[in-house]
């Protein structure tokens, strides 16, 4: 069984789309949707371990896959993975700008260092993207570029760098949309909330337990699948949203519109989900416990 994907599987055919961030979690997932979907992923992050696991991974469900090791922060590395898949490939069609990190912590406690190397990861390393896919192909020929965001809206408690970062690109993803649009490129974001991905398994056993609490606090209480991600890009990646640029599509179940004074009293009911990746895990932190 193969990636169960809601688009037409020639979808991307002949087309070379970078994600950033591939070797795991929503990156891994959303490359094994477009190689699935008929385009030339080129996988791109600091792990070559994992890069080569997910490459193996898309090869053998028929996908054509690059990967390259790249620190985003560092801009000598962008440009070389920007000139090689142009030279490579012959062409740079789409971005998905999904590489990311950052580490729970109060304001207070945030080393200046440590919120710059947040910011830089975040943000910095997603416009160092943008700027070189666009000066070096996408100005000429078009395209699409798609950021990943958060549900940082509101403010961001105990994330205050990264959300910082996020707003950033937030902003940063509308500005572009206005000022390359003559050229026919297009820049949209997407911004997840709760998603089960390998991310939850990296936080401390206090943080775990917070996590397994959230889902009952969102209007479409649970968490949302990888493949709900991926999806969200996909269509702003393709022909359907042509006349789609500084967006944003939030994919949270509704959790920034729940207020304090709200409480959701009643049994869910059909709340469905969509998971179509089929090589989906669940995180360790929301598999069931065996009872003692």
């Amino acid at each position: 069984m193969g990636y169960e994907s809601v688009f037409r599987t020639d979808l991307f055919s002949d087309r070379t789309i970078i994600v950033t961030g591939g070797g795991s979690g929503l990156g891994r997932c959303t490359a094994h949707e477009l190689a699935h979907l008929g385009a030339h992923v080129v996988i791109v992050g600091r792990n070559p371990d994992k890069l080569e696991t997910v490459s193996q991974e898309i090869r053998t469900d028929g996908g054509t896959v690059t990967p390259m090791t790249c620190d985003i922060r560092e801009e000598e590395q962008v440009i070389e993975v920007i000139d090689r898949t142009i030279e490579t490939c012959g062409r740079l069609d789409g971005l998905v700008n999904n590489a990311g990190g950052q580490y729970r912590a109060e304001l207070k406690d945030i080393t200046t260092k440590g919120f710059q190397a947040v910011v830089r990861n975040n943000l910095t390393g997603g416009f160092i993207f943008m700027r070189e896919a666009y000066n070096r192909w996408m100005e000429q020929h078009g395209g699409a570029i798609v950021n990943i965001t958060a549900d940082m809206w509101h403010g961001w408690p105990e994330m205050g760098h990264s959300g910082a970062a996020r707003g950033g690109m937030h902003t940063l993803t509308e500005t572009a949309a206005c000022e390359w649009a003559h050229a026919g490129v297009r820049v949209n974001s997407v911004a997840p909330g709760g998603i089960a991905s390998s991310g939850f398994d990296q936080y401390e056993p206090h943080i775990a337990q917070r996590l397994l609490e959230y889902a009952d606090k969102v209007p479409l209480p649970r968490y949302g699948t990888e493949a709900e991600i991926s999806a969200a890009i996909v269509y702003l990646l393709s022909p359907a949203a042509a006349y789609i640029t500084g967006s944003c599509l939030r994919v949270d179940g509704g959790a920034p519109n729940s207020r304090q004074t709200w409480t959701q009293d009643y049994a869910p009911k059909n709340i469905p989900e969509f998971n179509g990746f089929h090589r989906a895990v669940m995180p360790e932190v929301l598999k069931p416990k065996a009872s003692d």
